[in-house]
């Protein structure tokens, strides 16, 4: 049997002599990954440096050959880096890429770092990599972002503001404890990714295709040089699990809820209607046709891109429904929208916080003079009854008589004399005025988490602890 030369196309060299012929053009394109996954060309050198490492170190390879393969991975690396090596569509992937300059660079040695190794637990670990890294960045983002809050919550523990249910008024509370809020919501996604970032520091590499390798090779020892913690302990699920990415895509799509909810608020401050907030010029721009306006950008754009996110992880749940062990070409969709998702949430969590930090001013006068204008401190005048003896139910429909007759007669309940308080029930006194107060409505829910003064001054001190911790921790 004649065996036919070797065709070095660039087309048909990725493959064996299997293949009567090259790929056509177009289905070549479209079955190229090189476009995005050159994102991951850091990851995936440092991964190639640690299986050469563990090969030279099983004996697989010589000693000599470990170090050719891994001074020629790092000057891919360099030559990445100041913009020398910038592969094409003809790469086909990344990881082609690389095995042919590495190739170019040490001759035949370059060809043997394929040795126990499949593109399966290769693109696995690459993409491991990539996301432990980024994860780490995010949670370094969203560290930033909770002291910025924090910066702004310790500024205005006394300045009041409207609190809400269903966007009604409900019931005045310090603008630290709302900013707080968010802090905590800051909190869970910090700690949601690090718990993420357990199932990401898996090694796959050593899986193979599928069904491992027949080479003695020693899969922890490259796990240890990579970082990892562990192993996976089935190659099938080595080379096929993308739960990682789903739990990240996840995290993710919480932490766009949150800045979105942030977002929406911010807009609803800065509108006329509140003005409880003045965007800075840095944070907003202006409208082509009306010269008077100054919009919310950076709300509005972190609102709208949280749709991108929750999108990617629709995506990567659809992709994986239907998959049967072990890897499909399918698996190639994984990284774009994790790659999307990732830039988004690092660059929303930085404009957000750039945004608290020095693009909008809150506005205390008006803020505090906001929780006058209303009813919402009515339920401290059915507290005030009970605390009176009367049971509270019939304090609450008596409550709501009060505000009935003072809707009536045009009246805030501050407006009432004391005669028309004791008219409507004997047990009114004078003290009533002190107890229904803004600031005394605040100041007055004192439990634990609440929003009286002192207690917010507490959550103050105990977020910030918590926050030191966690930046000792990075």
């Amino acid at each position: 049997m004649r065996i036919r030369a070797l065709n070095t196309s660039a087309s048909q060299s990725t493959w064996s002599q299997r293949f009567e012929s090259a790929l056509h053009p177009a289905i070549a394109r479209f079955n190229a990954s090189i476009s995005f996954d050159i994102q991951l060309i850091e990851y995936d050198l440092i991964g190639s440096q640690a299986h050469a490492k563990m090969l030279a170190h099983c004996g697989i390879l010589s000693a000599e050959d470990g170090e050719q393969l891994v001074a020629g991975l790092e000057q891919i690396r360099q030559e990445y880096r100041q913009g020398t090596f910038q592969p094409g569509i003809e790469a086909e992937d990344v990881h082609f890429a690389v095995e042919r300059r590495l190739t170019e660079l040490v001759g035949d040695v370059g060809k043997k770092l394929h040795t126990a190794r499949s593109r399966n637990d290769q693109v696995g670990t690459d993409t491991r990599l990539y996301l432990r890294d980024q994860i780490h960045q995010i949670r370094t983002h969203l560290l930033a972002f909770q002291r910025v809050l924090l910066a702004q919550a310790t500024t205005h523990v006394e300045t009041l503001i409207p609190g809400y249910t269903h966007l009604q008024r409900a019931q005045p509370l310090s603008l630290a404890h709302h900013l707080l809020a968010y802090v905590e919501m800051a909190q869970r996604d910090w700690e949601r990714l690090g718990d993420v970032a357990k199932r990401v520091n898996i090694s796959p590499l050593g899986c193979g295709a599928l069904a491992g390798t027949t080479f003695p090779i020693d899969r922890h020892y490259s796990a240890e040089l990579l970082g990892f913690d562990q192993v996976y302990a089935n190659s099938l699920d080595g080379v096929s699990d993308r739960d990682f990415a789903v739990e990240f895509l996840a995290a993710a799509s919480l932490i766009l809820v949150h800045l979105s909810r942030l977002s929406e608020e911010v807009i609803l401050w800065a509108s006329e209607e509140f003005a409880f907030v003045t965007l800075k010029d840095s944070c907003s721009t202006g409208s082509s046709i009306m010269p008077q306006k100054k919009n919310p950008d950076v709300p509005e754009l972190v609102r709208g891109k949280t749709g991108r996110v929750f999108g990617h992880l629709q995506a990567m749940l659809v992709t994986l429904k239907g998959l049967p062990l072990a890897y499909n070409k399918d698996l190639q969709e994984d990284k774009e929208g994790l790659f999307d998702a990732v830039m988004t949430v690092k660059g929303c969590l930085e404009a957000m916080t750039i945004l608290l930090e020095e693009g909008l001013e809150f506005r205390p006068t008006r803020l505090n003079a906001a929780v006058a204008e209303d009813f919402s401190n009515a339920t401290d005048v059915a507290d005030y009854l009970a605390a009176k003896g009367i049971p509270f139910r019939e304090a609450y429909n008596l409550v709501g008589q009060v505000v009935k007759t003072s809707l009536a007669a045009g009246k805030l309940l501050k407006d009432l004399s004391l005669d028309e308080w004791q008219t409507l029930h004997p047990a009114f006194d004078s003290d009533i005025y002190a107890a229904i107060a803004p600031r005394q409505v605040v100041a007055a829910r004192n439990s634990y988490g609440g929003t009286g003064f002192a207690q917010v001054r507490q959550a103050l001190q105990r977020a910030d602890e918590r926050l030191q911790s966690a930046e000792n921790e990075s």
